[in-house]
């Protein structure tokens, strides 16, 4: 069958500019005020000796209460908000390393698949954030976060548990690797997210999402022996 000429052309179109947008040089500078307001917090207040880590994106940035979440225990926030796991990865050294944690808790994975970035991909730079933990934390344990269903990216649900599983997968194949399912709970009985767990953007958790968010990463830190186990 001859597909007519502009179809042809508009194929043809569409491919060259998925080529380019593919090309586009990476550029993470958006987040270097962010990273050195941390670092000037750091010099004037050092953060805790071996804290577990909680980083990534801004469902991490905006968990403000999350030491007292995980009470008795020392927890140190440095999430910045927008970043996917190549932001992770380019700021490693400064965001993750300086403070030799004793668990790295991370959720990224949602920004990367709402710009149209494949959950293989985002597996892809999972895994070199593994890679790049076991050489330079030798040892560290880390929790990948499910990443989260919302309303407002209600279209990415299915890319959402395809990476989802990636990670899971990861998590079984890699020591001292635990997935923590921070999807299902903060779904309706319908399977879709819940509007009470959200504020009104339809993207970020409310406390109450965060709550619903505790037990399974209370889950995994006990499994890790970082938490007593539940009464």
């Amino acid at each position: 069958m001859r597909v007519p000429f502009p179809q042809v052309i508009a194929a043809t179109l569409f491919m060259i500019l998925s080529d380019l947008r593919a090309a586009e040089p990476y550029d993470p500078s958006e987040f270097e005020p962010e990273i050195r307001k941390y670092e000037i917090v750091d010099r004037r207040t050092p953060p805790p000796s071996h804290p577990i880590l909680f980083t990534g994106s801004s469902s991490i940035r905006l968990w403000t209460n999350v030491a007292a979440t995980f009470p008795g225990e020392l927890i140190l926030n440095r999430g910045f908000g927008g970043s996917t796991f190549k932001d992770l990865l380019f700021y490693f050294d400064r965001i993750v390393l300086p403070y030799h944690p004793r668990a790295v808790v991370v959720y990224e994975g949602d920004n990367d698949l709402a710009r149209e970035v494949s959950a293989a991909s985002v597996a892809a730079d999972a895994i070199e954030f593994l890679d790049r933990m076991e050489r330079q934390l030798t040892g560290t344990p880390v929790i990948f976060l499910a990443v989260k269903p919302s309303p407002k990216r209600r279209t990415l649900l299915k890319a959402q548990q395809d990476l989802n599983d990636r990670l899971k997968a990861l998590a079984r194949l890699r020591q001292s690797v635990l997935f923590a399912d921070t999807f299902h709970p903060i779904l309706d009985a319908q399977g879709e997210p819940d509007p009470q767990y959200f504020q009104p953007d339809g993207l970020h958790l409310t406390p109450l999402g965060y709550a619903a968010w505790q037990p399974a990463i209370s889950a995994a830190l006990q499994q890790l022996h970082l938490l007593p186990p539940t009464p």
